[in-house]
Order: C-alpha cells, then sequence, then structure tokens
C-alpha cells in the first residue's frame, strides 16, 4: 500500500491527530490538502498555538484545544503523538468504540516504498542514524533522514522512490506500539531511561524490542555485543543477526582490533576504517561507528566510510565544542540527558573537567554516575530539580573523598557564570546534565541553544 492508497482510503472518515507539534502538524495538512475530515486536538489553547492554529483552520482542520482535548475523541482513525502513551483511557475508550489508533511512524513504516534503516537505543542512536545517512548519501544514494530526530517523513511518502534508502531514529515511545520493523534494524545499547514515562525497565525494553520483532529471516538486525540488555536480545531476532563490539571480535559483524574498525562475514575479513580517522571523539563515537559500518556493509564502499569518518564533525548538542575563550574549551553536550550518555562524555576527554548538571527528574538512579564524576570531574556545578539527588548519589559513594567541589546553582546562567570565574587555562567546560530539560527548558535542543548563547555572550 502507497500513501496515496492509504489517503483514498480515508475518504468519507473522520481522522483525529492528537498533538499539534513538530511531527504531526505536517500530517494535518497532508489529511486535510487530501480531502480527509481531521480533528486535530491539542492541550494548548488557541493563543497558544498561535499560527499554527490559524493555519490549520483555514485549511479545514477542526480544532478541538484545551484541558478536555482528549473528550470523547469520536473519529474513525486516531494519531497519537509520540509523547502520549497508547492505553491512556480515552484512547483504550475509542478503541471499544471503534477506533483505529495508529501513529505517524506506523503508517509512514506502511506507506514506504523503499528500504527502511532504523536505529534505536539508549544512547547514541541519533549520531548513528545521521552517520548511516551520511555514508549513503556521500555513496550518491538519496536518503530520507528522520523519525525522532524532528522531521516527520510520512508527508513526504509520496516524492519516496523505491531505490531510496529512508533512515529513521526510533524513540521507544515511537515503538511502543509499532507493528512493523524496518529491513536493516540497530540497537546501539540499553540502559534505564524515560522511567517517568514507562512503568518500569521491562516496558522500556519491550518498547525497544518492536524495531526487530516485526522483521522476517530476509531482514537483518544489528545489536550491541558489549550490552548485557542487547547481547540478549539478539537471541530472539527472528531475522538475520549481525553483531558490533568495541570490547571482543564477533563471528559475523564490526568490531575494533589493533585501532581499526574491521567487518566479518562468512568466515571473511575486511579492516574498514582506522578509529583515529574519526573526527568525533569518544569511545561511545567508536561504538556509533560500528553500529554504521555493520548497517550499511554492502551498500557502501569503504573509501566512502573512510571519508565520512575524517569529515563529519558531529551533530549539535552531542560533545559540540562551542568556543574556546581564554583558554578554556566549552562543550555543549545538552543530549546527555541521562547518566549513561553524561558517563560517556566524561571519558571522552583526557583531563578532568568542569561539569554542568541536572535537571527534570526522569527516575533514573545516579549511582553509576558518581564514580565517574570522582574520576573525571574536578567541580560540579548542579542546578535544576534533580541537584540534590545527584549531590547525595557522589557524596554516597565508597570512593568519594571531598572531591570534586560541588557548587549549586539555581539556574543555568548561574551556573555558566560560576564555571567562567573557576575555570583556569587549559581547563575543559561540559553541559553534560545526565537530566531531561523540561524544568526548565522544552527540550534538550532548547537547552543546549541557550546554554550556547551564554557561553557565546562572555566577554572575551
Amino acid at each position: 500500500m502507497d500513501i496515496k492508497e492509504y489517503l483514498s482510503n480515508l475518504s468519507g472518515k473522520t481522522v483525529a491527530v492528537l498533538g499539534i507539534g513538530v511531527s504531526n502538524t505536517p500530517l494535518v495538512e497532508l489529511l486535510c490538502k487530501n480531502g480527509v475530515r481531521v480533528i486535530a486536538c491539542d492541550k494548548k489553547e488557541h493563543e497558544a498555538l498561535g499560527e499554527t492554529a490559524d493555519k490549520l483552520e483555514k485549511l479545514g482542520a477542526e480544532l478541538r484545544l484545551g484541558d478536555n482535548y482528549l473528550k470523547d475523541i469520536g473519529a474513525d482513525v486516531i494519531f497519537r503523538t509520540p509523547g502520549m502513551r497508547p492505553d491512556v483511557p480515552e484512547l483504550l475508550a475509542a478503541k471499544e468504540k471503534g477506533s483505529t489508533v495508529t501513529s505517524e511512524m506506523q503508517v509512514f513504516f506502511e506507506a514506504c516504498p523503499c528500504p527502511i534503516i532504523a536505529v534505536t537505543g539508549s544512547d547514541g542512536k541519533t549520531t548513528t542514524t545521521t552517520v548511516i545517512s551520511e555514508f549513503l548519501r556521500e555513496a550518491g544514494k538519496k536518503v530520507w533522514l528522520g523519525g525522532n530526530l524532528g522531521h516527520p517523513l510520512l508527508a513526504e511518502a509520496d516524492r519516496i522512490a523505491p531505490e531510496d534508502y529512508a533512515v529513521v531514529e526510533l524513540s521507544s515511545f515511537q515503538l511502543l506500539d509499532m507493528t512493523r520493523s524496518p529491513h536493516i534494524a540497530v540497537i546501539t545499547n540499553l540502559a534505564p531511561n524515560h522511567l517517568d514515562v514507562h512503568r518500569d525497565m521491562d516496558e522500556y525494553i519491550a518498547a525497544k524490542k518492536n524495531i526487530f520483532l516485526h522483521q522476517n529471516t530476509l531482514d537483518t538486525a544489528i545489536f550491541n555485543l558489549d550490552n548485557d540488555i542487547t547481547r540478549a536480545l539478539s537471541e530472539q531476532a527472528p531475522a538475520s543477526v549481525r553483531l558490533f563490539s568495541r570490547r571482543s571480535e564477533v563471528a559475523d559483524g564490526a568490531f575494533v582490533r589493533d585501532g581499526a574498525i574491521w567487518l566479518r562475514r562468512g568466515g571473511e575479513e575486511r579492516e574498514v576504517l582506522k578509529t583515529a580517522e574519526i573526527r568525533i571523539p569518544g569511545q561511545h563515537n567508536v561504538e556509533n561507528y560500528c553500529a554504521a559500518v555493520a548497517a550499511v556493509d554492502g551498500l557502501v564502499p569503504d573509501e566512502v566510510i573512510r571519508k565520512v569518518a575524517r569529515e563529519f564533525s558531529g551533530v549539535e548538542h552531542r560533545i559540540e565544542l562551542v568556543r574556546e575563550r581564554r583558554g578554556v574549551r566549552w562543550y555543549n553536550d545538552s543530549i546527555a540527558s541521562s547518566p549513561t550518555r553524561t558517563i560517556a562524555g566524561l571519558r571522552s576527554f583526557p583531563e578532568k573537567v568542569i561539569l554542568i548538571a541536572g535537571g527534570y527528574d526522569k527516575h533514573i538512579p545516579f549511582a553509576p554516575l558518581a564514580p565517574e564524576i570522582v574520576e573525571h570531574v574536578k567541580l560540579l556545578i548542579l542546578c535544576g530539580a534533580t541537584a540534590d539527588a545527584i549531590r547525595a548519589a557522589v557524596t554516597g559513594f565508597e570512593g568519594y573523598r571531598g572531591e570534586p567541589e560541588m557548587v549549586e546553582c539555581k539556574t543555568l546562567q548561574e551556573a555558566v557564570d560560576l564555571a567562567s570565574v573557576r575555570a583556569e587555562k587549559g581547563d575543559v567546560v561540559t553541559l553534560s546534565p545526565a537530566c531531561a530539560a523540561f524544568d526548565q527548558f522544552k527540550n534538550f535542543m532548547e537547552r543546549g541553544k541557550v546554554f550556547k548563547q551564554m557561553v557565546n555572550a562572555l566577554p572575551e
């Protein structure tokens, strides 16, 4: 079924789109322009949505806004926003009345005419997804990059050709009720995350499994051998399984040996890339490249892989060098919204750093972060809702002997100002919060952009 056929099947039906945000606004526009009756629902009021609300009304969408936006949805098809659980009472009630509940990504998987490569994981999925897309583009392929990266693809499905490639990042929220899997699935790693939304770690893992559960024997699933959870999941995949590892050689997949990434398949092996050629720093990015190299094996020449590795400077908000000021390097690692991400960031620097951390509480334990802070941090600046919890984790660590010094600030601006006073020539200051941004910012992107503005505003 292609997108035109799908839209044709909606003729005479009412479609409700829940959430007027980045992923669903283009969807509302697509449906309206194809003559579908659309109810666009959002908790925000008309004034808060501003021009977006005006635009959708002009296209013919009926807006249902405010606190009761989910009451008696009454639509034949309901598209949920990725951040909404599929088992909220209003959606369950709608299902009982005969509504079909789906999502933008689910329908894209059903309608996409080209091969799909999808990446999920707790850490590294955006970098891995982007690197895969860069490999394919440099090799001359037409690539459609989207998903959890913030770019919805369903509205573009009619422009995608069978010989193209769709490369998508998938979050646990998107995967929670997915019934389709990609042709090539990659799981970078799994660790506790988003436990403020998922009932428990088991549900989080179950959501991630949907990236490979619906594959067949002609598909490929790629797992991280070095991660206990993903290694166990690899035994459940119905597809052809490949592994990647930074620590061990694998029988089929990508691994590191003598400072290089190697590929092995069917008993044959070859060196693909020197790890020193990877421009972006950190051992976690060596792992990301291992995953990406395994995903494009057979699709991209090795010389293209090496070229991309030497030239690709990274994704915004991921150990991004903001500025060097008075001999001090400032990094924006706002993507680090969990302890494991911050740990990877800290291990990327040979020197001890000044760390700015803290934010919204996702109910993830900070105990694993404590020894890394003691080993890699010279000054810990805490701010946000989790400041006390991070401090307690560090002071409760048996190896803590009063260092690093910990200082608490009320705002990010205070934290930046303090870091600028305390930093000495040769120091590194990194924003790597180990927490989500929702206590003070809309998301990690806004937090990172504000941080960069603050750092760039510091006088020479």
